[in-house]
C-alpha cells in the first residue's frame, strides 16, 4: 500500500467586502478576502495539501494567477482538479485536516457546513474532514485582523 501525506499553506489579506468565502461557505463578515480568484483560504489549502502529497507542485502551477481564466474563480474548480488528478494516478483521499488561523470571523457556527461542502467536492464522509479554527492570540497579521492564514494535511493512499 502506498501512503502519501501532503500539507498546505496559505495567506489573504483582508480587504472591502461583506463577506468571505471559506471552503465554499460564504461567511459574513465586516470584510473580504483580496485573491486572484475567490481567495477562499481554506479551499487553496487543501488542494494544495493534496498537490504536496502527489507531489505535483502546487496551485499556482496548474492555475497560474496571472492567467485571467482564474480571475473571480471559485475555488471548488481547483479542488475538483486536485481530486480527479489524485484519482487518475490511483489515489483515493483517505481524510482532510484544515486549520483556519484567525481572529475573526469565527469558524465554529459554519464549520459543520464547511465540512459538508469539502467532503461533497472530494466525495468523501464527512467524518474524514476535519475543518476547525484558531487564533494567533492576537499576534502577527492575523491576530491584528489583517488577514487569515490557513495550514491543512492530506493523507492519501493507493491501495
Amino acid at each position: 500500500m502506498d501512503i502519501r501525506l501532503g500539507n498546505g499553506f496559505d495567506v489573504h489579506a483582508f480587504g472591502p467586502g461583506d463577506h468571505i468565502t471559506l471552503c465554499g461557505v460564504q461567511v459574513p463578515h465586516d470584510k473580504g478576502l483580496i485573491g486572484h480568484s475567490d481567495a477562499d483560504v481554506g479551499m487553496h489549502t487543501v488542494t494544495d495539501a493534496i498537490y504536496g502529497a502527489l507531489a505535483r507542485g502546487d496551485i499556482g502551477q496548474h492555475f497560474p494567477p496571472t492567467d485571467p481564466r482564474w480571475k473571480g474563480a471559485a475555488s471548488d474548480i481547483f479542488l475538483r482538479h486536485a481530486v480527479a488528478l489524485a484519482a487518475d494516478m490511483g489515489f483515493e483521499i483517505s481524510n482532510v485536516d484544515c486549520t483556519l488561523i484567525c481572529e475573526a470571523p469565527k469558524i465554529g457556527p459554519h464549520a459543520a457546513q464547511m465540512r459538508a461542502v469539502m467532503a461533497g467536492i472530494m466525495e468523501l464522509g464527512q467524518d474524514r474532514v476535519s475543518v476547525k479554527a484558531t487564533t494567533s492570540e492576537r499576534l502577527g497579521f492575523t491576530g491584528r485582523g489583517e488577514g487569515i492564514a490557513c495550514i491543512a494535511t492530506a493523507a492519501l493512499i493507493k491501495p
